[in-house]
């Protein structure tokens, strides 16, 4: 079933969801520390059941340390839909070696020319989807 003028928005399951997840690359990582929200951009890789992604010294990887839950936001469209996933999970920051070899080498670009060290995964506790139909707005009255 796909979205349609009558019925525009359409809840999706967690399968059809991390399909989605996993065919982007792209999305934004909602932390909190000390009830102060902040979104950071990043590029990921979904992999085996968790979020991959890398960082470097800075106000994210602080963040992470001081509140490991997050949320991470991506979303795409094409001339007929738009689509919108959202994770709630736990970060984790990648500190043996054996886990960091192997994450260094799945396939995770980076789309910043920086050599970035810190891995993180994410494990997703809940995970939503929507599906959106596009077109123009109804009449109001």
């Amino acid at each position: 079933m796909e979205p349609d003028q009558e019925h525009p928005v359409l809840e999706l399951g967690p399968s059809e969801s991390w399909n989605l997840l996993a065919g982007s690359e792209l999305g934004r990582l909602a932390v909190s520390v000390g009830d102060r929200p902040e979104i950071f951009p990043i590029n990921y890789l979904a992999h085996d059941g968790v979020v991959l992604f890398c960082t470097a010294e800075g106000s994210k990887l602080v963040s992470l340390t001081i509140n490991r839950h997050v949320a991470l936001e991506t979303d795409g469209f094409t001339d007929d839909f738009a689509w919108s996933v959202i994770i709630h999970g736990t970060a984790k920051i990648l500190q043996n070696a054996l886990e960091t070899e192997a994450a260094a080498k799945l396939p995770l670009q980076s789309w910043i020319p920086t050599v970035i060290y810190v891995f993180v995964t994410t494990t997703p506790e809940k995970i939503t989807g929507r599906r959106f139909a596009r077109g123009p707005a109804p009449e109001r009255w």
